[in-house]
């Protein structure tokens, strides 16, 4: 057990500095190219920051462990909302963004309906599904970018700034990407090896390893990020994090992995997918309510969480 979850912890390390290492180096050379800042700081690295539970999901989808896979997602997107802005909340109430409440909160929600039922009809996503996702994604990218022009100048910046400065030394981005693709697929091979021996030792699912253990794991980046910008009165970024990580995890990570391999949904059922949903649903009503998540709300998003834990434990057992 202990072995394991040592492999679990270094895969995680791994996986993060290598999602790092990727973003850094790929941005770089991106706008050395001469991509814009603004197109980088939407597509590169947004991508980029996805790309530990991408190489988790695509990993245990190789494996033949598709459950976790799906789990990893679904269990990522109910920590995202329900236990990270519902800690940032109770930090300090969160102001959200109109365009993100009136634009990306329903395709959010939107996207998170059409996994649940591409999940409930054929038990998993397969390869056209998978292909079908990867264009959503791709639209719903050209659609971001196009509408980030339309806005004002500043929050253009505020994309922008999320790309480094463009380095001359090509070679040294080079080997960032290299460094960050190894250390994701060697990363990814030692969180799921760790992750599936620790379920075998507790004597549960891979799928609830993958959405307990594995979700939270690959979380914790959205997770440290949120808290920090609740903390700085920043609850907009917090906000936006959340809801724009939550979309690529359901088009891109599960969109990439279905493309290259079905993704069976193994235990991941109604109820996972349920929650899923109404998290989406209900976070979209507390913003609509005063553009804010208040504390009350806060509260509430991390109960439903606590609650659903220990309902994934209790059916375990």
């Amino acid at each position: 057990m202990l072995i394991s979850l040592l492999l679990a912890a270094t895969g995680l390390v791994v996986l993060l500095v290598g999602g790092e290492l990727l973003v850094r180096g790929a941005a770089a050379l991106a706008l050395r190219l001469g991509l814009t800042p603004l197109f980088v700081g939407l597509t590169v690295v947004a991508f980029g920051t996805s790309s530990p539970e991408l190489a988790v999901s695509l990993k245990a989808a190789l494996d033949g462990i598709g459950g976790l896979a799906l789990g990893n997602v679904v269990g990522s997107n109910i920590a995202n909302i329900a236990l990270i802005l519902g800690v940032a909340a109770l930090i300090r109430p969160l102001s959200v963004e109109a365009k993100l409440v009136r634009i990306d909160m329903p395709i959010m929600l939107g996207c998170s309906l059409l996994i649940t039922v591409l999940v409930l009809l054929n038990a998993g996503i397969g390869r056209v599904a998978g292909g079908a996702l990867t264009l959503l994604l791709i639209g719903y990218l050209g659609f971001s970018i196009w509408e980030v022009r339309r806005e004002r100048p500043d929050i253009q910046q505020e994309f922008a700034s999320a790309a480094p400065e463009a380095d001359p030394r090509v070679l040294l981005q080079l080997l960032f990407i290299f460094i960050g693709l190894a250390g994701l697929g060697f990363g990814a091979s030692l969180f799921v090896r760790g992750a599936v021996d620790i379920a075998v030792s507790l004597g549960v699912s891979a799928e609830v390893i993958g959405l307990t253990v594995v979700a939270l794991g690959t979380s914790l980046p959205e997770l440290a990020t949120s808290a920090v910008a609740s903390w700085r009165r920043q609850g907009d970024i917090a906000a936006g994090n959340v809801v724009g990580s939550n979309i690529f995890n359901l088009l891109c990570v599960l969109g990439i992995t279905a493309l290259v391999v079905p993704v069976a949904a193994g235990e991941v059922g109604i109820i996972d997918m349920g929650v899923m949903v109404l998290l989406a649903l209900l976070l979209w009503i507390m913003s609509t309510r005063g553009v804010r998540v208040n504390r009350v709300e806060g509260g509430l998003l991390l109960a439903i969480y606590v609650a659903y834990i220990v309902w994934l434990v209790a059916w375990q057992a």
